[in-house]
């Protein structure tokens, strides 16, 4: 079966209203049908790529190779698990967790995207806090770090939320503009005193391999 040869395809994180895995082809093609149907206003841009100014079909095929891509070209040095996110079987968006050398780095970061229809509800911080323990809870980081444009308010209500801490900022050029982003970090012992969300961790032991832990 596939899964003996790629056991991420089995990796299922659950918290009270979501869950996050690898999503299915079908499910791939939903994802990228989400993304067409719109991000966020077209007068901001969140990401450090711009692939949300694509038009909406190509927007939808980007998703699908970014897929693709991630999977086809995974090391366990240098990873990046996209996670489709389900609430009551409906994908809402993506929420990606990555590491470079981790076994010697025990560092992550993370990103993530919702449906514009599915704003505003707290998803992005359950779908945040649900990646945070895979990376705090099961597999031992020490820290998490993250990211968000100084127009990015939800994002940093999200990270101030689970308890990140600045990091300093660094300047992006997007859509031909300098950009400040504002690094965010956790730390393993400020996420133990700050958790909250109940989350559980199923077909990780597995997986360690991949992630570049034995």
């Amino acid at each position: 079966m596939l899964i003996d040869h790629w056991p991420l395809l089995g990796l299922r994180l659950n918290t009270p209203r979501l869950e996050l895995r690898l999503p299915s082809g079908e499910e791939l093609a939903e994802l990228a049908d989400l993304a067409a149907q719109g991000v966020h206003a077209p007068d901001r841009m969140p990401f450090s790529v711009p692939w949300t100014d694509l038009p909406p079909a190509e927007r939808a095929r980007s998703v699908v190779q970014h897929h693709w891509l991630r999977l086809g070209t995974w090391t366990s040095d240098n990873w990046a698990l996209n996670l489709a996110v389900f609430e009551a079987g409906r994908i809402v968006g993506l929420q990606t967790i990555e590491a470079r050398d981790y076994a010697v780095s025990r560092e992550v970061s993370t990103g993530s995207w919702l449906g514009l229809r599915h704003q505003g509800r707290g998803i992005g911080t359950e779908m945040r806090a649900a990646v945070l323990h895979l990376a705090f809870a099961g597999l031992e980081a020490n820290e998490a770090t993250s990211g968000a444009f100084s127009d990015n308010p939800s994002s940093f209500r999200v990270s101030s939320k689970l308890g990140y801490e600045a990091d300093g900022i660094e300047r992006l050029v997007v859509r031909d503009r300098v950009t400040l982003m504002r690094r965010l970090r956790i730390s393993r012992a400020r996420w133990e005193a700050r958790r909250s969300t109940r989350v559980s961790i199923s077909a990780l032991d597995p997986c360690l391999p991949l992630l570049g832990l034995t």
